[in-house]
């Protein structure tokens, strides 16, 4: 069994004994500006629709997790009061203190 690292050293000295060629392939600039000229510049607003999607999607998974949470949540069910009684009481506490003060 050969050690890594004698077949990698005569590997290298194998390739520097042989100097490369000093000639281009042939028609390599013609496939090198056929490549170019097939290539599509880049559309940026395809990187936006797909982040943008990317992103209602994300929102829409976000909002379905906290509907099932807030449906199934055994705090939520405990409480006597409602909620838009205590939004009420809130919003109404500001005006209820400035006609008392009067």
């Amino acid at each position: 069994m050969y050690d890594k690292s004698l077949l990698q050293r005569k590997l290298i000295a194998a390739a520097r004994a042989v100097p490369p060629g000093d000639q281009v392939p042939y028609a390599f600039e013609k496939r090198v500006t056929a490549l170019l000229a097939a290539r599509k510049p880049a559309d940026h607003l395809v990187l936006w629709v797909r982040g943008f999607w990317q992103v209602a999607v994300s929102c829409v998974i976000v909002s379905l997790l906290l509907g099932v949470w807030t449906f199934f949540n055994p705090a939520a069910s405990t409480h006597a009061e409602d909620l838009s009684q205590n939004f009420e009481n809130t919003l109404l506490a500001s005006v209820d203190q400035s006609d008392q003060g009067q």
